[in-house]
Formats: C-alpha cells, sequence, structure tokens
C-alpha cells in the first residue's frame, strides 16, 4: 500500500465518523422524542392500531369495520376512561384473553426472533461482501503484479535499448 493511499485512507475516516455520530445522534433523538400529553381518543387511538383484528388478516383493530372490531374499539375506549391502565398495560389485558392480538410483535422472548434475525442478517451480508471485496482486491493485486519473469524481459530490453543508443554514440 502506498504512502498516498494511506493517506487517502486516513484523510476519509473523520468525515465518515462525523456521519455517523450525527446518525446516532438523529436516532436517539427521534427514540426518545416525547409527543407530549395524549388526549384520551389519541391514546385510544394508538392502543387499537397496536392490536390485530380477530377476524381479518393483518389489518388492525383501528381500521377495521367488522363488530368484533367495533366491541374491542369500545373496550379500549373504556379502559382509556376509567383512566386506571396504561396503554401497556390495557396491551397486556387484551394479549391475556388473545395471544395472538399484538400486531406488532414483542421485542422480548421468542418475538424477538422477528427485530434480531433481518439485523443479523444484515450484519453478516455486509461482513461477507468486506472479505468479498477484500480477496478480489488481493487476486486483482497480485494478477497486475509483475513477474521476476516480467522484470527479466523489461530489463533486458532496456539493456538492449542502452547497447543500441552506444552503438549509435559510437557511430556518430
Amino acid at each position: 500500500m502506498s504512502a498516498s493511499s494511506l493517506n487517502r485512507r486516513l484523510k476519509s475516516w473523520p468525515g465518515w465518523l462525523f456521519m455517523l455520530v450525527i446518525v446516532v445522534v438523529l436516532v436517539v433523538v427521534g427514540a426518545t422524542r416525547d409527543a407530549g400529553p395524549q388526549t384520551p381518543q389519541d391514546r385510544v387511538d394508538d392502543v387499537t392500531r397496536r392490536l390485530a383484528c380477530p377476524i381479518c388478516d393483518g389489518e388492525s383493530v383501528f381500521e377495521s369495520q367488522n363488530n368484533a372490531s367495533r366491541a374491542i374499539r369500545n373496550e379500549v375506549a373504556d379502559l382509556v376512561r376509567e383512566n386506571e391502565l396504561t396503554d401497556d398495560q390495557i396491551l397486556a389485558y387484551f394479549e391475556a384473553r388473545n395471544s395472538e392480538i399484538l400486531l406488532v410483535p414483542k421485542a422480548s422472548g421468542f418475538d424477538a426472533l422477528v427485530w434480531v434475525l433481518p439485523v443479523m442478517g444484515f450484519v453478516i451480508g455486509v461482513v461477507m461482501l468486506g472479505f468479498a471485496f477484500r480477496r478480489w482486491r488481493l487476486e486483482a493485486l497480485g494478477s497486475a503484479g509483475a513477474t521476476q519473469e516480467d522484470r527479466d524481459l523489461v530489463a533486458a530490453a532496456m539493456a538492449d535499448e542502452h547497447d543500441a543508443e552506444r552503438a549509435e554514440a559510437g557511430d556518430a
């Protein structure tokens, strides 16, 4: 590796590091941002968006218009109106009655695999690409490098050229 390519590589790292810090800060701010106090209807909407319709496939209780979803929406509204349970407690109440009612899987237990496996697949893919690119680069450098036979051929050609120049200088 030449000194100039090493310099370019070192100079590029601060820029990437700065961008990484900015992304991490934005993710943390976005994840911890508080929306402020919610009205009871906002709470009902938030909870029903996270509950799956027991009849429809892949539709939330919030979106569904069938009788079962209306009954669940009314029950959520009653629980919110009583103001004794948090949103997570309301979700746990419905999950205890029907284990497959959550539209978005929890990030704990066996359900955590839904969140972890795609990330692991992405990381493994990036690492494998890194190894492949490194191998390809080393192969390219190895095939582009001059062999001893090539060096001998160049040395012979240069010696012939020097001999020809000396012969011309001697004729003059």
